[in-house]
């Protein structure tokens, strides 16, 4: 503790010289008294005015250093002080070492940047991770894999990881024990549950090769949708209430990235995704072949010669298409016009004034229900 106490007041008085401001008499104190009750052996002489001594002490005239001088001292000194202190015995408090940082902006990106697993630097392959995208990313066959990494303990011995390693064995993909923290640089700070997944990455499909229901089907086209867990929480709904086909725009929007995967709980890997570099040129044919373009708005939008109708109200008898606008900004006016129906989400009381829309991801859902139930009452 003598030794703690020692090296965070070295630290203090080269933190006050470097910027050449004594502390106050308050500060000064409150930092000894403190340091005496942690360690009362070490009370004998006042350190508050060892403290004061040293940090009044001005150089002698004439024998004043320039600042680039100033500066290469400071910066041996932490130096020094840094390596007194990593042992078990000698830690900086959080607050000092920040003070130490901000004043050496490279030190404190070496500390913070974490390096990238070895294996997830390659531009052809990508970590998938958590237990239900490994698993559907192996037995869906769309990625190529080549390696799972599982978590070294007992995490490794959970049904639901057992079920991914005994899938990668039949496929014949290598398994590898690691530590949390070798699956924490892969995952990015993911939740990946113990398990991760070397393969390729997966893009939007841009052949049309999905067959089409015969009676009504429900396109779900989205629109500059940013979050990627907002995309993942639209693919899990739109996968579970029978949407027939996921569209996106290219452009302004997030890739199908591992973390929409398991933000969809590995729907991803299941359903496609079509991404159309031009919308409105795709909705605009579709409408020359009988669809119907649906639009979202929010309950207070202000739309020019367009009826907004309740989505409890509307009833899907013809193939449709379902357009979602992005987080904040909404459809977008070229989407908009293309529209022939605009359908809102009612609210059940009276709103906050800032409080009049849902997430994206949650207004999905609602809509989709409402108009796939529609359309079954109809068949």
């Amino acid at each position: 503790m003598a030794g703690f106490i020692a090296n965070q007041h070295r630290l203090l008085l080269v933190l006050n010289r470097r910027f050449h401001a004594p502390l106050s008499a308050s500060q000064v104190a409150f930092y000894y008294v403190t340091a005496s009750h942690l360690n009362p052996k070490d009370s004998k002489v006042s350190p508050v005015a060892r403290g004061r001594s040293r940090v009044q002490h001005k150089p002698a005239e004439g024998q004043e250093h320039e600042g680039s001088t100033q500066r290469k001292v400071f910066k041996s000194e932490i130096s020094l002080l840094q390596k007194q202190m990593r042992g078990d015995d000698f830690r900086v408090s959080p607050e000092l070492r920040k003070l130490c940082l901000e004043d050496f902006p490279a030190e404190r990106e070496r500390q913070v940047k974490q390096k990238p697993a070895p294996e997830a630097k390659s531009k052809d392959c990508e970590v998938v991770f958590g237990v239900a995208p490994c698993f559907l990313a192996l037995t869906q066959g769309r990625r190529r894999v080549r390696k799972l990494f599982v978590k070294d303990g007992e995490a490794s011995h959970r049904a639901s990881v057992l079920k991914v390693c005994e899938e990668a064995h039949l496929r014949g993909v290598r398994v590898h024990r690691v530590s949390r923290k070798e699956l924490d640089k892969m995952s990015n700070g993911g939740v990946h549950q113990g398990v991760c997944l070397l393969a390729s990455p997966l893009s939007y499909l841009t052949e049309d090769s999905a067959p089409s229901r015969k009676d009504a089907p429900l396109w779900l086209v989205l629109e500059r949708i940013h979050d990627p867990m907002n995309l993942g929480a639209i693919l899990r709904s739109a996968y579970f209430l029978g949407v027939d086909r996921v569209a996106s725009s290219l452009r302004y929007t997030c890739p199908l990235s591992p973390v929409v995967s398991k933000a969809s709980s590995g729907i991803m890997e299941v359903m496609g995704v079509y991404g159309y570099e031009n919308l409105a040129e795709m909705l605009k044919l579709k409408m020359e072949q009988g669809w119907q373009v649906v639009g979202t708005v929010g309950q207070e939008a202000e739309v020019s010669q367009m009826p907004i109708t309740k989505c409890s109200d509307f009833k899907m008898t013809k193939p449709t298409l379902l357009l979602m606008g992005g987080e904040g900004e909404g459809l977008s006016k070229e989407l908009l016009s293309t529209c022939q129906t605009l359908l809102t989400i009612p609210a059940g009381r009276e709103l906050v004034p800032g409080i009049e829309s849902l997430n994206v991801s949650v207004a999905t859902g609602i809509l989709l229900h409402s108009l796939l139930s529609s359309r079954s009452s109809t068949t």
